[in-house]
């Protein structure tokens, strides 16, 4: 564990020296609920039913604007060639990586979001079930993301491909979260959507490190 708490404490440093790429996707994901009463309509109904929707769409889109740097700037200097040589695990030093990528993008999504879901007029009885939705949530879309990530890193364009590759594998946790939300609003249940969510976190946790591992291999190797 020692190498885990080393590997996410530099990504933790890594992150703050480049505040660019800290506050990008906070910025977009506050213009697309910015903008979005501006395009469509200002309707405090209409917006209130939109919510949930419009936040988790933003937040998937925010946490996607951030993976291409998630490996890049240690493909560029050496270190990830450096690190698959090693003999240290490499599930724990992805593990570390996405989860100091998550601090730095999901969880700061997951606080800033009550703030948008106030701008759109969501009612009070959903902002418990966004703010948990993402919290169970944007883990994942990390995990998912940094597989695209991982084979597309030898690219030096590979933004587009790793949309690409991971949208398809959003889908159902947007459409859970977004559920999580509006089942919230209306008063129904919403223990099932949130127990759907766990599952494919825990699922993301045991596998996606994996499939990271080998993506990561196998393109530094090609």
């Amino acid at each position: 564990m020692a190498l885990f708490w080393a590997v996410l404490k530099r990504d933790l440093l890594l992150a703050f020296r480049r505040r660019s790429d800290l506050l990008n996707p906070l910025i977009f994901f506050l213009m697309v609920a910015s903008l979005f009463p501006l395009g469509i309509s200002p309707e405090p109904t209409f917006l209130a039913q939109l919510a949930p929707g419009v936040v988790w769409v933003g937040a998937l889109l925010a946490t996607l604007l951030s993976m291409d740097s998630l490996f890049r700037s240690d493909f560029d200097d050496g270190t990830l060639e450096q690190t698959l040589l090693s003999p240290q695990p490499l599930f724990l030093v992805v593990l570390a990586k996405v989860l100091a990528h998550w601090m730095m993008t999901g969880l700061p999504l997951t606080l800033m979001a009550p703030l948008l879901g106030v701008m759109l007029f969501l009612p009070a009885e959903g902002m418990w079930g966004l703010i948990v939705s993402l919290l169970l949530g944007t883990p994942t879309l990390s995990l998912v993301g940094a597989i695209g990530a991982a084979l597309t890193v030898g690219l030096r364009k590979g933004g587009v491909l790793i949309s690409l590759l991971v949208l398809p594998l959003y889908i159902p946790v947007l459409i859970f979260g977004s559920s999580a939300v509006q089942a919230a609003v209306t008063g129904l249940p919403l223990g099932g959507y949130l127990a759907l969510l766990g599952a494919m976190l825990a699922l993301g946790v045991v596998l996606a490190p994996l499939a990271i591992a080998a993506a990561l291999r196998i393109s530094v190797s090609g």
